[in-house]
Parts: C-alpha cells; sequence; structure tokens
C-alpha cells in the first residue's frame, strides 16, 4: 500500500481548498489538496458568477475553479484528483485513506468538502439546472430582476430567499407543502407584509416546464385529497430552499458536528475539537455559503495551521 507523509493535507476544494492552498503552499507548508469527487467544488455546476472580488464583467463558475487552482499549484500545492475516503483523528500524525487505497499521513488538517443543496428529486431540476434553477438566491436573484420567480420551502431559508428575491423581483411564490409555514413568527410576519410575495399553501411541485430555460411550475394543490388541484404558474427562476446537506459523513464520530453535520469550529479561530484538524467553507457554515466566505475561511484556516505546526515544532 502506497503511503505518503505530508505537513498539511487539505481535504476537498472549491474556494476554501484552493484559497487554502495558495496560503499554506506561500507558508512552505508544500501542502497536499484531494479534490474529492467533484473537483472545484459546486461552483462547477454554476454558469455565471458575478459577485465574487475581482471578476468585473462576470466569470463562469468553472473557469474561476481553475484559476484558483492554478494559483494554489503555481505556488507549489500539490493538487490530487482522487478522494478521501477514511480518516483516523484518534492520535498524531493523522491517518487518512483515499478511494484507491493509498494512506496519507498528515501533521495536520484542513476539511474543506462543502455542502450540497437539497433538491426534490424531479428530473426537471437536473435539465434545468442553471437555466432556471438554483439552489441560491443571493447568488443568481439578480439574473432575475423585475421577473416572477418561485421558492420551494417553507422554512426560514425559504423566507429568507423570498425576501431577498422580494426586492428584486416583480412576483416571487413561495411554494409550500404544509399548510402553514414553519420559519419563526416574526420570519413570517415580514413575508406576509410583503405585498409581491404569494404563499401557495398545501402545495407540491410535481415538473417544470420551458422551452430554453424555466416558464413555468406544473403544482398540485391538496395532492391525494379528494379537492385535489393541478395548475400551472408562470415563472422563470425556480429556486430550491428546502436546505443544504454537509459533505461530512466519513467524519462523523471523529470531531464535534452540529445535528445537521456541519462541523463545529472554535470561532474566531478555524479549529475544530481535535488538535491540529482544521474545518472551512460550507462544511463548517449553515449560514452563508458564499464562495468569497468560503475562500476567506480558508485563509484562515491555512494560516491558523500554520500556526499550529509552529507551535508544535512540526516545521
Amino acid at each position: 500500500m502506497e503511503e505518503r507523509k505530508t505537513k498539511l493535507l487539505i481535504i476537498g476544494s472549491g474556494p476554501a481548498g484552493y484559497t487554502a492552498g495558495i496560503y499554506a503552499s506561500r507558508a512552505n507548508l508544500q501542502p497536499l489538496i484531494y479534490e474529492g469527487n467533484q473537483p472545484g467544488g459546486q461552483l462547477t455546476q454554476t454558469t455565471e458568477i458575478e459577485n465574487f472580488p475581482g471578476y468585473p464583467e462576470g466569470v463562469q463558475g468553472p473557469e474561476m475553479m481553475q484559476d484558483l487552482r492554478r494559483q494554489a499549484e503555481r505556488f507549489g500545492a500539490e493538487v490530487i484528483s482522487q478522494t478521501i475516503e477514511k480518516v483516523d483523528f484518534s492520535h498524531r500524525p493523522f491517518v487518512c485513506e483515499d478511494d484507491h487505497g493509498h494512506k496519507v499521513i498528515a501533521d495536520a488538517v484542513i476539511i474543506c468538502t462543502g455542502a450540497k443543496a437539497k433538491y426534490l428529486g424531479l428530473e426537471d431540476e437536473q435539465k434545468y439546472n442553471g437555466l432556471g434553477v438554483s439552489a441560491c438566491a443571493t447568488c443568481d436573484g439578480f439574473f432575475y430582476r423585475k421577473k416572477d420567480v418561485a421558492v420551494v420551502g417553507g422554512g426560514d431559508t425559504a423566507c429568507e430567499e423570498a425576501l431577498y428575491l422580494s426586492t428584486l423581483c416583480r412576483k416571487v411564490y413561495m411554494i409550500v407543502r404544509k399548510d402553514y409555514l414553519r420559519a419563526s413568527k416574526a420570519m413570517q410576519h415580514r413575508v406576509r407584509s410583503r405585498e409581491n410575495i404569494e404563499i401557495l399553501f398545501k402545495c407540491n411541485t410535481v415538473g417544470l416546464y420551458g422551452q430554453d430555460g424555466v416558464e413555468g411550475v406544473h403544482l398540485v394543490r391538496n395532492k391525494g385529497e379528494q379537492n385535489e388541484e393541478k395548475f400551472d404558474i408562470e415563472v422563470e427562476g425556480f429556486f430550491l430552499a428546502i436546505g443544504h446537506k454537509p459533505s461530512t459523513d466519513i467524519f462523523r464520530g471523529q470531531i464535534e458536528m452540529d445535528e445537521e453535520g456541519y462541523i463545529r469550529t472554535n470561532a474566531p479561530n478555524t479549529s475544530t475539537n481535535v488538535s491540529g484538524v482544521f474545518a472551512a467553507g460550507d462544511c463548517a457554515d449553515p449560514i452563508y455559503r458564499q464562495a468569497v466566505s468560503a475562500a476567506g475561511t480558508g485563509c484562515r484556516a491555512a494560516l491558523d495551521a500554520e500556526r499550529y505546526l509552529l507551535d508544535h515544532n512540526e516545521f
């Protein structure tokens, strides 16, 4: 079995992982970056990005991730297009294993495995991905100014997304499976007070339609009941707001997480409850989930790891 040793192992890529790689490489830590099964993270599935600093004309998601990857490699990071599948943080140095059965022995680890938006499971969600379907109103709402859109969900996140979109869009429909909102009372009041938000209770999305992009949503109200009703609404944007799942399963039992699986860090730094293990990006962020904030925590994690290694005389 092949075995490699490194001062710093970065598990995951995306803005957090690559930024951590840039800073760690410049600190002469010679990090290994294991990209995972989606090199570049969620942004490789995104088309136009207009809210990341340094791209005044916007940039395609895959292009931006390639830029970050090349920058990390320029300073000496080694990027490996494989996935870490097992970790043992019970003793130092840490022992990890990739999907080829190779071991990586690391003095410090930064986890940047991200999180994935939850989808309804409709084929149309994939068909129209990037063509009207989005899981981030803050990222993509700008493209739907003065247009009609729909938000799926009834919790605080859905209400926040709907409120944000209501400042940009002509009309916002909230598609809610239950006959009530799960959001806090204050958030419910704000949503109900916004004139251009219409809540569609007891409605299930069964499909999307459109020629070159989303033009509308097929809905069923009172599904399975005697008064079941099928109808369509015309929208150009369809936003999922039913939660995210952090990609942290392999770390369960190894480090502390919240009930959703997000890694707990010792704010304001990025350290976890295991000395020498740090977390950055969406896997430790249930609130913001933005590329620029992920990159920022990647920087912080690299600086934290550098200080840790210095304190422990690892280099």
